[in-house]
């Protein structure tokens, strides 16, 4: 899987994995004034348990980080993932939320 391409295309406001010339795998989000609300992520079936899903959101999340961008995660992937990797991407009042300007929308684990 070393292939795989990952890139943000604004025109279809969405992050694309790309394998072979073809998309496998997007997330799609919202460009809100100083934030990105991610919406949906799907993978392509026969990639899934692939750890696609986890590379794309884990591009999308620090491309996001690097322009500064408030994180509004309304998708249960993105939701899961930034839950998943706390440590990492911050969550809620935890120090590194305010690093990421990270609001976290769901359920606490």
């Amino acid at each position: 899987m070393d292939d795989l391409t990952i890139a943000n295309n604004p025109e279809k406001r969405r992050y694309e994995v790309s394998l072979g010339g073809e998309t496998v795998a997007h997330a799609e989000y919202r460009a809100i004034t100083g934030a990105v609300m991610f919406t949906h992520t799907e993978v392509d079936e026969q990639l899934e348990g692939r750890g696609v899903g986890t590379k794309l959101i884990r591009f999308a999340l620090e491309d996001t980080k690097a322009q500064s961008l408030l994180v509004i995660p309304m998708c249960p992937f993105v939701v899961a993932f930034i839950q998943r990797h706390r440590d990492e991407f911050g969550c809620g009042s935890s120090p590194a939320a305010a690093d990421f300007r990270l609001i976290a929308v769901g359920p606490e684990p």
